[in-house]
Order: C-alpha cells, then sequence, then structure tokens
C-alpha cells in the first residue's frame, strides 16, 4: 500500500480521538444492545465485553498514546557499503494487510486498528458475534476520520462473517492476506492455524504459574498471589498455577495459610496429592490436563515441588507460554528461573498481571504474542512493521 504521510495519519488518529468522545452516548448505547442479548453464565467473556464512560477514557488514551509515537515505518535498521560499490539500506516496512480474529472486548477495535493503521497497515477486524453493536459503531467511528481525512474506509474494514464464512475466507480469500493473528483459547488458534494460507502470528492462551521458591518473602508472595489471581479474571496475564516449594520454612503452616487467603477472596482451590496432605478439605486433580488450562474464573490449582528444577519442568510442559513468575529473594535462584521457563514474560517478585502493553511501557497492542516469530510478548507499534532492503547501484552485475 501506498505510504501515508506521518502527519495525515496523526490527524486522521486525533479525529477519532474527538469522534470517540462526541459519540459516548451513541457507543454505549450499542453496547447495551450487546449486554442485553448476552447471557452472563460466561463471567469472564461478559466482563470483558462492558464498554463504560471508563473504557471510553481509556479508548481515547489508546489512540492518543499511538499518535504520539513515533511513525515505526520507513526508518533504517542498518547501511552498509560493499566493496562492489553497492549501497545496501534495510529498512522498516509496512506488512500490507492483517486480518485479526477476537472474541467480546470491543476496545480490541480501536488498539487494533489504530496501531494497524499509523504502520500503514490495512487491517480486517473480525470481532465475535457478542460485541456486534459496539463492534459496529466503533467502526463506523474509524470510517468518519478516514473519510474526514480524504482516505478509503478500505484502511479499516469490519468483517460480518460466521464460522463458516469466515473458515471459507481464510481458505479462499477474496483480497491479498499477509497475517493473521487469532487472539483467543485453543479451539479458535487451530481453526486459523488449519485453514489460513499466510502467516498466523499466535496470541497465545494464559495458564501462568507462579513458583513460591524455599527463599520467598512470604508476606510479598501472598500480595503477588492474591493480586495476579483475583485482579482481573478475565485477562490473559492472570494466575491459574501456584507451585509450592516443599522446603520452604514453614510449609503445611503457609500452604494453610494461602489456602485461607484466596477462600477468603472467593477463589476455589484444586490440589494436587502432595498438597492435598496438607489441605484435606480441598478437591484432588482428577485429570492431569488441568495443568495445561486457562481458567478464566476465580479458581486455582496449588501444587508442590521440591526444587526449582521441578518447578520449571512442571511449568514448561504445561503453561501457554505466556508469563511465569518466582517469588525468591536469591537473585541467582531468580535468574536461573528466568533463564529457563520458556515463557514471553519471566518476573521475579512480581505479578504476572503486568504482562500488558501499557504497563510495560510498549503503549497500546494488538495482542500478546506467544510466538517466536517475528516478535514475543505485547505486539505495540514498533512490532507491527516487517523490512525490506534498498539496494542501490550504478550497473553492477554478479560474476
Amino acid at each position: 500500500m501506498k505510504l501515508l504521510n506521518t502527519d495525515l495519519k496523526n490527524k486522521v488518529l486525533q479525529d477519532m480521538e474527538r469522534i470517540l468522545d462526541e459519540n459516548r452516548d451513541e457507543l454505549l448505547q450499542a453496547n447495551k444492545k450487546d449486554l442485553d442479548a448476552f447471557n452472563r453464565d460466561d463471567q469472564a467473556l461478559y466482563d470483558r465485553l462492558v464498554v463504560g464512560q471508563k473504557k471510553v477514557d481509556q479508548m481515547i488514551q489508546a489512540v492518543k498514546e499511538v499518535r504520539l509515537q513515533d511513525d515505526p515505518v520507513n526508518k533504517e535498521i542498518s547501511t552498509r557499503e560493499l566493496d562492489n560499490g553497492l549501497k545496501i539500506i534495510n529498512r522498516t516496512a509496512p506488512f500490507g494487510t492483517i486480518m485479526i480474529i477476537y472474541e467480546s472486548r470491543p476496545d480490541v477495535t480501536v488498539e487494533a486498528a489504530v496501531l494497524a493503521f499509523k504502520a500503514n497497515n490495512k487491517i480486517l477486524l473480525k470481532g465475535g458475534k457478542e460485541a456486534y453493536h459496539s463492534n459496529k459503531a466503533l467502526v463506523k467511528f474509524w470510517h468518519q476520520a478516514l473519510v474526514e481525512n480524504g482516505l478509503s474506509e478500505d484502511f479499516i474494514q469490519f468483517l460480518e462473517m460466521d464460522r463458516t464464512q469466515t473458515q471459507e475466507f481464510l481458505r479462499n480469500p477474496d483480497q491479498d492476506l499477509d497475517l493473521i493473528v487469532p487472539r483467543g483459547g485453543e479451539r479458535l488458534i487451530a481453526f486459523v492455524k488449519e485453514h489460513a494460507k499466510c502467516a498466523v502470528l499466535i496470541s497465545g492462551r494464559g495458564n501462568n504459574f507462579l513458583y513460591v521458591h524455599k527463599e520467598a518473602d512470604w508476606e510479598k508472595s501472598l500480595k503477588v498471589i492474591l493480586n495476579a489471581k483475583t485482579h482481573k479474571i478475565s485477562a490473559c496475564n492472570a494466575l491459574d498455577k501456584i507451585l509450592m516449594d516443599t522446603q520452604i520454612d514453614g510449609y503445611e503452616d503457609k500452604l494453610k495459610e494461602l489456602q485461607q487467603v484466596l477462600t477468603a477472596n472467593n477463589v476455589s482451590i484444586i490440589v494436587d496429592d502432595e498438597v492435598k496432605k496438607v489441605l484435606t478439605n480441598e478437591d484432588t486433580i482428577t485429570d492431569e490436563s488441568i495443568w495445561q488450562e486457562e481458567f478464566l474464573a476465580m479458581k486455582c490449582v496449588i501444587g508442590a515441588v521440591n526444587d526449582i528444577d521441578e518447578a520449571m519442568e512442571k511449568i514448561n510442559k504445561n503453561s501457554g507460554g505466556h508469563s511465569a513468575s518466582i517469588m525468591t529473594e536469591n537473585n541467582d535462584v531468580a535468574k536461573t528461573f528466568m533463564e529457563n521457563v520458556d515463557c514471553a514474560a519471566v518476573y521475579q517478585n512480581a505479578s504476572t498481571r503486568f504482562t500488558d502493553g501499557g504497563q510495560m511501557g510498549v503503549g497500546a497492542e494488538l495482542a500478546i504474542s506467544t510466538d517466536k516469530l517475528h516478535h514475543r510478548g505485547p505486539l505495540g507499534l514498533k512490532q507491527l512493521v516487517t523490512n525490506k532492503y534498498y539496494v542501490f547501484g550504478d550497473g553492477q552485475i554478479r560474476v
């Protein structure tokens, strides 16, 4: 696609901020239609669907933050001159057309579009049917901002497709697709990978682990566990699995205190056979696949490990590759853990809830990538470009 002037792109974003602010009531009314039609049995999905005044403020702020960031396109990565006189410059370039498939969250319609547009990409938005009215309103606002600046609505497209139509589109797209980002569970990711004919960047599930090492500060551990588990259960960076080191001083008493704290905060607990010896009134794991399950609920598993090696093995075997944390005052142990646990974000003495573009200083994010190509972690503005080599010569030929 033709590269757009940075000032023009920023003007579109500035207008989008104004349009969002001026049309709050229209958006909230559209969101109410979605909420009224939603079955609240899935509380996590419902929580992600809700748009209030604070959420609108956050949408506006997300657009503003991207507008104030440097344009990531056409930036020089490297330059060199060869002995044969060729000058080679490697520059950043847009992907082209990005498709994102996501559930429930209307704010993704804002964040994905603002990032893609600022990086000079076209974006195809395939939101979930539960957020249909909210997403329609937001795309309408985007189109207004584009048209006001003499640009085509094609930069930001809303795909109204059911599952069958989406499957057919992935198999036989009616336009070029350069990258697909599925944001959802294992079934959605498998569905996209099976049918897509272009690159797929995985925005992985959570299922995050926290390991309490024998040299952990216990009060600090309780505070971090409670935040990671209960602060926002619908987030992919929420905590699901807690591993307790059996060598920690007061192991049994600490397990009982952890049980008390979690129960007091309405978190249900499932335990492995070893922890069951102490927490005798809790349900025991009946299916080992639970270690690989993302809960998105006020529920957690507590398991016992004898040392850091056992903890790392458990995490690397079962986690979603998203986030993992170790609680320890031993920095050498933390270094070993962080270097050897295979996750996009690894923590020492901190909540997994910080795996977020805004919290990590990236700004708005398209997704949290658990892929290793081309980027891992929060996909912000700087990560929504690829590269291109510019080679300047004067009649050179290869011999």
